[in-house]
């Protein structure tokens, strides 16, 4: 047997196994129901080498991805710049953004939910105006924006033309959250990652393997 560790199975209706390790090194597995542990660890012994390197890699990261404590003085990403969290009393509004977050302390019970919908408000707006600002530039036709949960899928572009965009891009750089965007935006034209495609967002953005390289790198941090 494999010296790995599975921190947790998770069953649904899904017909494959899938292997997670997590930003903080740990494994989740995702099963069909009728799947036995067996046949899990099997799967597991055989992508074993997989495993051992990205645990590897994520545990030689730095910085770390360490879970949010909600403390003063702590610094929270936002447009690729660390703020810090202030607690303080007598404020109406649950989280206030001044140069630093504001973070009311008869909020703090609800903290983590309090900080995403603030970034979800936030990603929402910034987001709806650089789509539109490259919108106009190169003359795009999209349907709607929408702003989602996703982990790691950082854009997608539905055949609708619905562009979605996770929130958690709103603590990337500028730069970046444009990049995602054009991404979305070209796919509206080009439904594939074809030459065509990669030829389109490079006429917008010339060097944007800087901003894809960005995210592969430091996508991990862009988590509360």
């Amino acid at each position: 047997m494999v010296d790995i560790k599975i921190e947790k199975i998770i069953r649904s209706k899904r017909k494959t196994i899938a292997l997670q390790v997590t930003d903080n090194a740990t494994l989740i597995i995702k099963a069909p129901f009728n799947v036995s542990e067996k046949t899990i660890w099997e799967v597991i012994n055989k992508h074993k080498n997989w495993i051992y390197k990205k645990k590897k890699e994520i545990e030689s990261r730095d910085p770390k991805a360490l879970p949010k404590e909600f403390v003063s003085g702590e610094g929270f990403l936002y447009l690729g710049r660390y703020y810090k969290l202030h607690i303080v009393d007598n404020q109406q509004e649950p989280l206030k953004f001044e140069n630093g977050f504001f973070l009311s302390k008869n909020a703090l019970p609800q903290a983590k939910e309090v900080f995403i919908d603030w970034y979800k408000r936030a990603a929402y707006e910034k987001i709806v105006e650089r789509v539109n600002w490259w919108a106009q530039k190169r003359g795009f036709k999209y349907s709607k924006v929408n702003i989602t949960n996703a982990q790691r899928r950082w854009g997608s572009c539905s055949s609708k033309g619905n562009l979605n965009f996770s929130w958690r891009l709103i603590m990337a750089p500028l730069s970046v959250i444009d990049y995602v965007v054009v991404h979305e935006l070209v796919h509206l034209e080009e439904k594939n990652h074809g030459k065509a495609f990669w030829t389109k967002v490079k006429l917008l953005i010339p060097d944007y393997k800087k901003y894809e390289d960005w995210l592969k790198k430091n996508g991990y941090l862009l988590n509360i």
